[in-house]
């Protein structure tokens, strides 16, 4: 019998023409197309774990998933293989073995996402599918005093969507970040050792407003402690979010 086998993709992907990750009915995925693209190259249908989800619109810097097969063909050859066969707004970057118990979702660590916003008052056409666009000039500094407040272990129920399958909202949130250049791209990071459904976009929907003067940093404070997603602000667009690293 032949030996089956772990390997593991790690992968950037433009995901505006895409209904997200995950394989379903209604539209194209990021895994509908690789899993296609692999069954064509190994010969027999391969089911991929990813590190998780991503929505529709979202992009990955470095998405991760692995799959299990019995075919010979070497890790390499599949990656060059599969780069030849896919669309040019999907890029496997790195293909290899990993022992049997690796598994893209349940290995992780910890993510980091970044969230981009073009904060001028003229649009940017090149950065219309990959930013999102606020005229008002942001404060990043009253911003930055918000996302201080949610490093550490904490119950995010304010900014967790309804429908989401985690039934525990506390995670540790490692790192945030925000910063702003001349151009007036401001990027927003986050790291922690998982993420709610639309978690960032929901704290970015809701730190944007204190940028703008909407509400105050105590505001977001007791929006934040009140576990209340009624209480926060609006979820910021898809495509504006990137998942940049998955750590192992």
């Amino acid at each position: 019998m032949d030996e089956l086998k772990n390997i593991k993709l790690i992968l950037e992907y433009d995901g505006t023409g895409y209904h997200g990750w995950q394989r379903q009915k209604n539209g194209i995925t990021i895994q509908e197309a690789l899993e296609d693209k692999l069954r064509i190259i190994l010969g027999a249908p391969v089911i991929l774990i990813g590190s998780g989800r991503t929505d529709a619109g979202v992009h990955a810097l470095h998405q991760v998933c692995n799959f299990r097969t019995t075919s010979a063909i070497a890790p390499e050859s599949i990656k060059r293989a599969m780069n030849s066969l896919l669309k040019d707004d999907i890029f496997i970057l790195k293909a290899e073995y990993v022992p049997p118990d690796f598994h893209s979702r349940y290995s992780v660590k910890s993510k980091i996402y970044e969230y981009r916003v073009w904060n001028r008052k003229d649009q940017n056409t090149f950065l219309r599918h990959y930013a999102w666009h606020i005229r008002k000039v942001l404060d990043v500094g009253e911003m930055r005093e918000c996302l201080s407040i949610l490093e550490g272990r904490h119950d995010f129920s304010s900014f967790k969507s309804e429908g989401s399958d985690n039934r525990d909202p506390v995670r540790e949130m490692i790192k945030t970040g925000v910063s702003g250049n001349e151009e007036g791209l401001v990027t927003f990071v986050f790291e922690a050792d998982g993420f709610l459904r639309h978690m960032v976009r929901n704290i970015v929907g809701t730190v944007i407003e204190v940028g703008m003067g909407k509400r105050g940093v105590d505001e977001f404070k007791e929006i934040f402690y009140s576990l209340d997603r009624r209480k926060a602000g609006i979820k910021a667009p898809p495509q504006g979010l990137f998942l940049s690293k998955v750590n192992y």
